[in-house]
């Protein structure tokens, strides 16, 4: 595969009446990709899908939100998909057992999130991400953070806080958007970042992603979500990771051949895909 998107979510509901055909048309386009779990019944539907099919691989976790009930969203739940939004109190010895899945290439997605920040559930996303780092620590594979700041609150610095005296293992921010600062003290601790379409219309990321490394920067989607131009107002699905490696480049001032080269192998060390 050429391309790698490290974040999606093709396990979600949105997928449901053509799933096959979104996998298929990725691997056409040498498009590999990771489908991410937020809470036990999408985690156990991306490990059935990495089993299924040689370009895919599994990350599963307890994404903040869904530690308390107040989210849910139908492009991820649906109608009939059997997947419930039910406040999930997280059950380490359940997320355990798919953590120690060849095909599960990394824990999350898990973190802060303080833009969804409901009474009591700061304490709540805190002792879940806990575990998921504990849990990252044990089978030493990455992790995929979700951090979000809220209003009041910089979620990226209070979970740099607990990451750095906690976890042992690389982690990747997904969907970075935080600012240089922010940047400068994950990159201290060996971590990477990832973006998605929202930088091929966005300008306010232009900045730290010249800014960064090129060998800490990965690619992602985020589908079904943030579709990058020229799909702006369609689902998104994979097979779109291709236009956010070109707009790297492009925000970088680099060869595209280069960037793609760069971006798969920082996958491949990020991830250790020689180990799956």
């Amino acid at each position: 595969m050429k391309y790698i998107d490290i974040h999606g979510h093709i396990n979600f509901a949105a997928y449901d009446a053509d799933r096959e055909d979104v996998i298929k048309r990725a691997k056409d386009a040498d498009v590999a990709m990771v489908a991410v779990g937020t809470q036990l019944d999408t985690s156990k539907k991306a490990l059935g899908l990495a089993h299924k099919h040689d370009n895919v691989y599994a990350i599963v976790g307890l994404h903040p939100v869904h530690t308390c009930k107040s989210h849910h969203d139908d492009q991820e739940f649906g109608v009939d998909s059997g997947f419930t939004e039910h406040g999930e109190a997280i059950d380490r010895d359940a997320y355990m057992k798919l953590a120690k899945d060849p095909k599960v290439i990394a824990l999350g997605e898990c973190g802060l999130d303080y833009f969804h920040l409901d009474e009591g559930s700061r304490e709540k996303q805190i002792k879940a991400f806990e575990i998921m780092i504990d849990i990252a620590n044990e089978v030493k594979k990455p992790l995929m953070l979700h951090i979000r700041n809220g209003k009041d609150r910089n979620a990226y610095r209070e979970a740099y806080e607990i990451l750095k005296s906690r976890s042992k293992v690389l982690c990747d921010l997904h969907f970075f958007a935080g600012n240089i600062e922010d940047a400068k003290l994950f990159l201290d601790l060996g971590y990477y970042f990832s973006f998605t379409g929202v930088i091929t219309f966005a300008r306010n990321y232009d900045e730290v992603i010249q800014y960064l490394p090129l060998n800490r920067i990965m690619s992602e989607t985020d589908c079904p979500y943030v579709s990058p131009v020229p799909f702006r107002g369609k689902r998104n699905e994979p097979v779109n990771v291709i236009e956010v490696v070109k707009t790297l480049a492009r925000i970088r001032g680099e060869s595209e051949d280069v960037v793609t080269k760069q971006v798969m192998d920082n996958a491949k060390k990020f991830f250790d895909f020689g180990q799956v």
